[in-house]
């Protein structure tokens, strides 16, 4: 009988150490999925503003050195840089392995980590909101509005109204959900007080790298001819290396994600190397999963 038991037990621990292991493994891939589920679908939309995607038929976009051309309501609550809710012209941007924003992380940033911002407007056209940034536009043209009211020039027949989506990824050292976790946010343009506001959002704790890299068209022709990485000269506006031309079609995307609790008995000898970044051999008791995603930015074509 003693025999028995014994074998028994022997079992049980079995089954309940193969249980941790694959519920460790399934939760690291659940929240690569979520976080690059939840970046791919923002990026997919980049661009779009509603009945519109041309960016340069867009008044009130910052544009020409000019920040704020309507002097509209801008989130004075954290000022993440002085064009950063108005510059359409640049619906994709990034800072390559370092935060970069002028406003501060919510705890700190990752170091070694890339941000990724994203311009936009809501899928779903929406009713008029004085406490928000909105845009109007029709199939030719649009305007940036922050007063709750139908434009001038404008109807509801041939236009709609849309509020304008920012949203910048980031690392943080520290999950406010789990806390000692590293953890993926991402400031968002949204309202507060009645006002327009940066808020800080928890996306995916246990994320621990975000890396881009930009698919550019150099000649129009709807192909990517070079990948480069967020702040490369090709696509910044002012820079020596500047090209008009450029634009960017597609963006690669890596998530490093690290588990929430150390696993007794496994050490992660394996190397990271995400981007153009090497994270190198963390030597530690977290599992890990690295993965990445092309994603195909339709918007910006047009």
């Amino acid at each position: 009988g003693s025999f028995l038991i014994v074998g028994a037990v022997q079992v049980y621990n079995q089954s309940r150490q193969a249980y941790v292991i694959n519920d460790a493994i399934a939760r690291v891939q659940e929240t690569a999925q979520f976080a690059m589920d939840t970046i791919e679908a923002d990026l997919r939309m980049a661009s779009n503003y509603g009945l519109n995607s041309r960016t340069d038929t867009i008044v009130g976009r910052a544009t020409g050195g000019v920040d704020n051309p309507l002097s509209l309501s801008v989130p004075t609550n954290q000022v993440c840089g002085a064009d950063w809710a108005l510059a359409l012209e640049r619906p994709i941007e990034g800072n390559n392995n370092t935060y970069g924003l002028a406003c501060g992380a919510q705890n700190t940033a990752q170091a070694n980590s890339d941000t990724l911002t994203v311009r936009r407007a809501t899928v779903a056209p929406v009713a008029f909101d004085a406490s928000r940034i909105q845009i109007q536009t029709t199939r030719l043209e649009g305007v940036l509005i922050d007063d709750g009211a139908m434009p001038t020039g404008y109807n509801p027949v041939d236009s709609q109204t849309h509020n304008l989506l920012v949203n910048t990824y980031y690392v943080d050292q520290n999950s406010v959900l789990i806390p000692g976790v590293p953890t993926l946010r991402r400031k968002t343009l949204g309202v507060s007080g009645g006002n327009p506001a940066v808020n800080d959002v928890e996306v995916a704790p246990g994320v621990e790298n975000l890396q881009v890299q930009f698919g550019v068209d150099m000649d129009r022709n709807d192909t990517v001819d070079r990948y480069v990485n967020p702040g490369n000269a090709i696509i910044t506006p002012g820079s020596g290396g500047f090209v008009p031309n450029a634009r960017i079609i597609t963006a690669r995307v890596w998530i490093v994600v690290r588990s929430i609790s150390p696993e007794l008995g496994i050490v992660d000898t394996n190397s990271y190397a995400p981007g153009d970044v090497n994270l190198g051999d963390p030597a530690d008791e977290f599992r890990r999963l690295q993965v990445s995603k092309t994603i195909l930015l339709r918007n910006t074509r047009t």
